[in-house]
């Protein structure tokens, strides 16, 4: 199990006019929740708590102080030896990877833009990298 890396809610850089730089969200609630939903539809932070910059300065939120959807994997193998003579013998193995099947997803895309705020806070990708389907393999 690793716990998710970390990300910063930013917003657009039209008010900042400062070529080349980053700018970060204002954040409004100080207790901003993770509500941990995964999917179109579905929000993985509140995304009420934090609200973009329209004024030319830098945002009130941190940067990396949230963290995306962490990930698991079980690995699951088995050997047994078979002894034939003394000099030779047989050694069976059966492996699986990720055998929960569990997705690793990409950290969300999270930056407020415009009047309105819009961001989602929504995690919608894979990475299909780490993400690996059950595998089943045996060697003699």
């Amino acid at each position: 199990m690793v716990s998710g890396a970390p990300f910063t809610v930013g917003s657009a850089t039209t008010s900042l006019n400062s070529p080349g730089n980053g700018q970060t969200a204002d954040q409004v609630l100080a207790d901003m929740q993770i509500l941990g939903g995964i999917g179109r539809g579905s929000s993985y932070f509140d995304p009420n708590a934090f609200a973009p910059i329209t004024t030319p300065r830098y945002g009130s939120s941190g940067r990396n102080i949230l963290r995306g959807a962490g990930q698991r994997n079980l690995d699951l193998s088995v050997f047994r030896n078979f002894a034939i003579t003394g000099r030779f013998r047989l050694q069976f193995r059966a492996e699986a990877f990720n055998v929960t099947n569990t997705p690793f997803f990409n950290n969300l895309g999270a930056t407020f833009s415009g009047a309105t705020g819009n961001a989602s806070g929504q995690i919608t990708a894979v990475d299909w990298r780490k993400s690996r389907r059950s595998m089943f393999s045996s060697r003699l």
